[in-house]
């Protein structure tokens, strides 16, 4: 159980399985992240008597494991265009904004300078030489040419500035323009993704209803033996005795709301408060913990801080694939809490039980 090394203590509602996640500590150790016992290490799933059986089932399951790896490809691809989106939409509503202020000035310019000009031709438009030689008192003419001056420099700088915020509306408007040409193409990739997410979704339903409840059930368990196996592959190079860093207080954060959302259903696109899917997890669970971060995956291991895996402390991000398709949670022990893919909740794993890319930190 996470404890005295520094790792974060988790909800209650944690609890059960983060006993489970004991097991994972020592690379002898069976892995199974439901197993509620830590007393004893969870039993290898045993195997069905019919090879052939197990090999076409293994099939199976490389070939869901494609299909949904696609589609949490095109997932990350939808969050990035949803979120690409949303900033335009926003960036047109505050050029919106500025357009019509601008405009509200531009109006109020030309009435400035409109009265001026009507107030010179009031005056006749002299120049101030023919005003001295009509004036019978020096001084007055004086005091007019000052005001006069003072007039025309004041109806000059009306007009710059009439000419600039006229050019602040022409810029306005193109990156108005330019940000709606751009929504339009996210709006399209957005589309394209959804399109795909939902066909490889439909592929891999359609590829698991065939199956029979006990081939159901022994493909669980195969995905249960890989997981294991990579899992103790991790573990038996002895990493986890390097890794001891303590949570730091917003990490401890992030991990009891991730945690707390142990049991809810994955669903693609979704940051909660019923559903999730892997980044909008770890997305939402650090906003929880006051800092913001990418929406995706991919984003999160471009922009977040790199450190080295021996480094790690609870809190962090571990970015899974060589396309960073997929993002769980470290919470200690050799464990993350993750959504899986569809069809699957929010859960507990073995930190080693898919391909690791890498680890950012979003609190560095």
């Amino acid at each position: 159980m996470i404890g005295k090394t520094g790792k974060v203590g988790l909800t209650s509602a944690a609890v059960a399985l983060v006993c489970a996640v004991t097991v994972l500590t020592a690379p002898g150790a069976a892995y199974a992240s439901s197993y509620a016992n830590p007393a004893k290490p969870a039993p290898t799933p045993t195997p069905t008597p019919t090879a052939s059986g197990d090999q076409d089932l293994e099939k199976v399951r490389e070939e869901l494991d494609r299909l949904y790896h696609e589609a949490a490809v095109a997932t990350d691809e939808y969050n990035a265009a949803e979120e690409k989106a949303d900033e335009q939409s926003a960036e047109i509503v505050e050029l919106a904004r500025r357009i019509v202020k601008g405009q509200e000035k531009l109006d109020d310019l030309k009435e400035r300078v409109g009265a001026a000009a009507r107030a010179q031709y009031r005056s006749g438009g002299l120049p101030p030489e023919a005003q001295l030689m009509l004036s019978d008192d020096p001084r007055l003419f004086l005091d007019g040419a000052s005001r006069v001056r003072e007039g025309a420099q004041a109806t000059k700088g009306l007009l710059a500035e009439l000419t600039r915020t006229q050019e602040d509306l022409q810029s306005y408007a193109k990156d108005a323009s330019t940000q709606w040409q751009r929504l339009e193409a996210n709006r399209k990739a957005k589309a394209a993704a959804k399109k795909k997410i939902k066909s490889r979704i439909a592929e891999a339903e359609k590829l698991e209803a065939k199956l029979e409840k006990e081939e159901l059930e022994r493909l669980l368990e195969l995905e249960q033996e890989t997981a294991y196996q990579n899992q103790a592959a991790w573990l038996s190079s002895g990493i986890l005795k390097e890794i001891d860093g303590k949570a730091s207080p917003r990490g401890k954060k992030a991990v009891k709301y991730a945690t707390a959302q142990i049991g809810k259903p994955y669903e693609w696109g979704a940051e909660g408060p019923k559903t999730y899917d892997c980044s909008g997890l770890t997305s939402q669970a650090w906003a929880a913990a006051g800092r913001g971060i990418p929406r995706t995956s991919q984003e999160q291991w471009k922009q977040l801080p790199h450190i080295d895996i021996r480094d790690m402390r609870p809190g962090d991000l571990i970015i899974y694939h060589d396309d960073a398709s997929h993002v769980g949670m470290y919470i200690g022990d050799g464990a993350i809490v993750h959504a899986p893919r569809p069809g699957r909740t929010v859960t507990i794993a073995g930190a080693g039980s898919m391909a690791i890319l890498g680890v950012v930190r979003p609190d560095k």
